[in-house]
């Protein structure tokens, strides 16, 4: 089959590799029907390359037709429709049932000191082969897809597989008042998706900062008040201009939908640059150690956020040596919570939202469509936010 595949920085290429099959009682097979490009695939892109390997099969977005099941998957049939989401869960563990599927006991990757496996992300989450392919093997496909119906075009649901269940997190984490406020720090696929679910579950104001154009063109045109980080001379003026929104407070809440992607910090983006090139066993813990974070945006969300209020991260970030201001969240008495989301958890909450009527604007979310061979070329273009590429589907 042909599969994306990660050969080094900034490098991926549209190879042959061999057809999938399964391998436990509890595996599926699934040919592909669309599959995302992910924000999270540009940390591999660029950022951590010292923890993939040449011929990692990249993607964690999937959507097809269930091809083949194995002797232990009592719920799926061969033709069956289903969206997979990007974590492996076995769905029967203490943390699968207590709604943490990305801590899932059985799957955790112990080995790295990591949470649940993910499909297509680097060692530190098991290197399973990723989705960016024609065909996928989903392990515990006895609990991990989701079925959804014939008919309606892929768009209507390929993002139950990370994006719309990771901005609802997003969004639920941030524990928006009825009627209050929240900033969205980065409009792209995931904070976008977490200004529309805040508006339709109850948002009185929802502000979106981004620096590209195409993004706050989108966010305005679903009623969001943006603010465009070129307009200000630095992060104070910035701060201030919201603050004059909100009775001079804040926000109630904040969502970094940034993560380690944020511009601000020159140093630790040479950190990043160094690891990159480095060989693998110096590469992986300096990245791992050593400030790779660039904390800008949620520094910005620390110190924006009201007193009392809530900060909601769900921007990928990689190290742990950064320093954290201590004495401003405590004297602010700021509230924090965070983690990949867990998407089983969320998908019957989200499912009354994909209708006809569409709510949250799904059929149209796409900014491009591609067939797999432009991977390459759609890689490059995301990366450097060029062609108003928001998000970009695959159709293998």
């Amino acid at each position: 089959m042909k599969a994306v595949t990660w050969q080094g920085k900034r490098d991926v290429r549209v190879e042959d590799v061999p057809d999938p099959r399964i391998e436990e009682p509890t595996d599926a097979v699934i040919r592909l029907t669309s599959t995302g490009l992910c924000g999270s695939d540009l940390h591999l892109y660029e950022v951590l390359t010292p923890f993939m390997a040449p011929g990692d099969i990249l993607g964690h977005e999937p959507m097809g037709i269930v091809e083949e099941v194995g002797p232990q998957v009592p719920d799926l049939r061969p033709g069956d429709r289903v969206v997979v989401p990007f974590q492996i869960s076995c769905g029967h563990c203490f943390m699968c049932s207590d709604g943490l599927q990305t801590q899932c006991e059985t799957t955790q990757v112990t080995s790295e000191g990591m949470g649940a496996a993910l499909f297509g992300y680097t060692r530190l989450y098991g290197a399973v082969p990723g989705a960016q392919a024609e065909y996928l093997r989903v392990p515990h496909a006895d609990y991990g897809p989701i079925k959804v119906p014939q008919g309606p075009p892929d768009d209507r649901f390929v993002y139950l597989s990370d994006v719309l269940p990771t901005a609802w997190q997003a969004v639920e984490y941030a524990g928006i008042p009825r009627g209050g406020s929240v900033a969205v720090l980065g409009l792209g696929p995931i904070g976008d998706m977490a200004c529309r679910i805040a508006r339709a579950r109850g948002a009185g104001r929802v502000f979106g900062v981004d620096l590209v154009p195409e993004r706050l063109a989108r966010a305005r045109r679903r009623g969001v008040q943006t603010f465009d980080l070129r307009g200000f001379d630095g992060e104070k003026e910035l701060i201030e201009a919201i603050r004059d929104e909100t009775e001079g407070r804040g926000p109630d809440a904040v969502i970094d939908a940034v993560g380690t992607e944020a511009h601000g910090s020159a140093a630790a983006r040479l950190v990043q640059q160094a690891a990159a090139v480095m060989p693998r066993k110096l590469g992986g813990p300096l990245a791992e150690r050593f400030s790779v974070d660039r904390l800008a945006a949620l520094h910005t969300a620390i110190e924006l956020v009201r007193r009392g209020g809530t900060l909601s991260l769900i921007g990928v970030y990689g190290g742990t040596a950064d320093p954290m201001p201590m004495l401003t969240l405590f004297d602010k008495q700021i509230q924090m919570r965070m983690g990949q989301a867990n998407v089983r958890r969320w998908s019957g909450d989200i499912l009354p939202y994909l209708t006809d009527e569409d709510p949250l604007g799904v059929d149209d979310f796409a900014t491009h469509r591609v067939p797999l061979s432009e991977a390459p070329h759609a890689y490059d273009m995301f990366q450097r936010k060029q062609e108003g590429a928001v998000k970009i589907l695959f159709q293998p």
